[in-house]
């Protein structure tokens, strides 16, 4: 892809330890790669005010070397079973917080199981309610909860927007999605020959498509085996593109827009 392309990598985890030892090297690669806009996700309070701190610490970049950046803050449901009770306090502080511009991720996930399943389920329904209190969509990660991930949209407040990130999954989850206009966000598992919804992908509106990374994880072909990086947000939108058959400037100009609207950024100012 060109480099004149404008890239958003809606969805990375730049507090990983993965990057201690070279994130500013990371950025600086970014941006040479055409990565303008990038939101860094939080994973539990913790890491949600360090996303704070990193994003204040790159602020005053010059904008032609590193992405503007934004973060999320909330708490994943692999960390759910060691909440605080006055975990959704604290998140309400954090959100309001100018670089925070999402709550999440949160969300289930019954692969793994990390946490009880019915903690995972009330901590998602208290970030899909608080997301329409403090007028701030939801980042949801859904792993084989098809149904409770479809009952809870379902049933959040009308004002309620969010995204299901990293998008393989389910059905019910996804018509959910639709019924509710929320936004869908697909990363490099769509260069792998194993991704099975390219149909969903093709039904998602134009307008409401995300790309992401979820760096440092699931590296797109022909970067895998490597440490994921926001780089290489560009391989994602190439494999959308090609299960789109459009062509990949043009998903990156419309996935750009759509991220900039999801998150309600104002680029007239900066945090």
């Amino acid at each position: 892809m060109s480099t004149a392309a404008e890239l958003f990598d809606s969805h990375c985890h730049l507090t990983d330890t993965a990057f201690r030892d070279d994130r500013g090297a990371v950025l600086l690669r970014a941006r040479a790669a055409g990565v303008t806009r990038l939101v860094c996700i939080a994973s539990d309070l913790d890491d949600g005010a360090a996303a704070v701190a990193l994003v204040r610490s790159f602020a005053d970049s010059e904008a032609d070397t590193t992405p503007r950046m934004w973060c999320t803050a909330g708490v994943h449901p692999h960390e759910a079973g060691a909440a605080a009770p006055d975990s959704m306090e604290r998140l309400r502080t954090l959100s309001a917080s100018p670089e925070v511009v999402a709550l999440g991720e949160t969300g289930l996930d019954y692969h793994y199981d990390h946490s009880p399943r019915d903690m995972q389920r009330s901590l998602f329904e208290a970030h899909l309610q608080l997301g329409e209190e403090v007028g701030l969509p939801v980042v949801v990660h859904a792993r084989e909860a098809d149904d409770d991930i479809a009952a809870a949209l379902l049933a959040a407040p009308a004002g309620t927007r969010g995204v299901l990130h990293c998008f393989t999954g389910g059905e019910r989850a996804f018509a959910a999605a639709m019924e509710r206009d929320w936004y869908v966000s697909f990363s490099g598992i769509t260069s792998f020959k194993s991704f099975g919804v390219a149909d969903l992908l093709r039904e998602v509106p134009a307008d409401r498509l995300l790309v992401e990374t979820d760096s440092p994880y699931l590296a797109p072909v022909p970067m895998r085996g490597k440490r994921n990086e926001p780089a290489f947000v560009a391989h994602v939108v190439e494999a959308v593109a090609g299960h789109l058959g459009e062509a990949p400037m043009s998903v990156a100009a419309r996935t750009t827009a759509n991220a900039l609207r999801f998150y309600q950024i104002d680029e007239t100012t900066r945090v």
